[in-house]
């Protein structure tokens, strides 16, 4: 591992720097829940507002929470699959959406501008796709680990809040192949078809063509995954789902609470979980995606979304929508008065 930094060379150094991540701050989870019981309400009547505002307390370690420095991180990949036709679209939209990004004209930066966060979109390596997994491996592994540094450096030096998204035509194709790797009994492809969904809108003759690659991908590489999920990352994964698990893993390095996005996200951060039982015990699922698969994985995570409003999109759109729910958590748990400043007598019955 580099001396001056915690950025590593080899998978070696990643499963180090899993050994040695932080947990929740109890004494700050402590203070914010004492707070919440003072508060002129009764106990538990905002729910997972509640919840939300004691997740971001133990994370950042303080209470109260902040929320001043939320920032988004969009990773855009190529996947070599991708001329398999699995997608809806040429691979080329790729590059266009990430020109659309700069430009402004996209759904996250319209998202992203309201909630006042910082938005910042990585291109890896888009005219060097990844190879065809349902052939050879996606990537090498020095391949893998560049985009996982990529992940790890993109945080910015000013953050409180972090939410996660991609952009690469091909990605829930790999994000079913690492799923079924990942979780299939055994390595095998019996449990494919439960981890395939239309992606970009396909269905018929392309939904099955789709299926019968992430087949062939889960044959060749689901063994090897099963045994370790960061070989399974560089096998079935692609450069944007390595550098959103380094993101994960440096978050949870430097404390900053995550809201994951949909399926391809969720399925690049569940790397970490393979890796250590409690390795997302910092993120939070901001939605649940309309893509079928991503409800399977969230269940298989113990992940419960923030919110269901059929959306699909990625780029980071779902989880920045959830981070109003989250400005709603700590306006609530900051503002409002306790029942000692309120002068109200006694707490409120439920």
């Amino acid at each position: 591992m580099n001396a001056e930094s915690n950025l590593p060379r080899n998978f070696t150094d990643i499963l180090a720097l899993m050994d040695a991540l932080p947990c929740v701050d109890e004494d700050a989870l402590a203070a914010t829940r004492a707070r919440d019981a003072c508060l002129t309400k009764p106990a538990g009547s905002l729910g997972r507002l509640e919840e939300l505002a004691q997740w971001l307390s133990a994370w950042q370690a303080m209470s109260p929470p902040v929320l001043e420095a939320p920032v988004v991180l969009v990773f855009a990949g190529n996947h070599g699959v991708a001329h398999r036709g699995v997608s809806a679209y040429p691979a080329e939209v790729t590059e266009q959406m990430v020109s659309n990004f700069a430009s402004g004209g996209a759904a996250i930066n319209q998202l992203a501008s309201h909630h006042g966060m910082v938005l910042r979109v990585i291109p890896l390596d888009l005219e060097t796709p990844t190879q065809d997994m349902s052939i050879t491996a996606a990537m090498s592994e020095s391949e893998c680990v560049d985009a996982f540094i990529a992940g790890m450096s993109a945080l910015p030096e000013r953050v409180d809040l972090l939410c996660l998204g991609e952009m690469g035509i091909g990605n829930t194709t790999a994000a079913s192949a690492l799923c079924a790797g990942l979780f299939g009994a055994d390595g095998g492809d019996a449990d494919v078809p439960r981890w395939v969904g239309p992606g970009t809108g396909v269905e018929g003759d392309a939904l099955a063509r789709k299926r019968e690659v992430v087949g062939e991908a889960v044959a060749l590489h689901g063994t090897a995954a099963r045994a370790s999920a960061l070989e399974g990352l560089r096998r079935l994964g692609g450069r944007e789902f390595a550098a959103i698990a380094g993101a994960v893993l440096q978050a949870r390095l430097r404390r900053v609470p995550v809201v994951l996005d949909g399926f391809a996200t969720t399925a690049s951060a569940a790397v970490l979980s393979c890796l250590r039982e409690d390795g997302l015990a910092h993120c939070v699922a901001g939605h649940l995606s309309s893509e079928p698969a991503h409800r399977l994985l969230l269940e298989r995570l113990g992940l419960k979304p923030l919110l269901d409003l059929n959306m699909r999109l990625g780029e980071a759109s779902g989880a920045a929508v959830a981070v109003g729910l989250v400005r709603c958590a700590v306006a609530l748990h900051t503002g409002m008065a306790t029942f000692e400043e309120a002068a109200v007598s006694g707490k409120l019955a439920d």
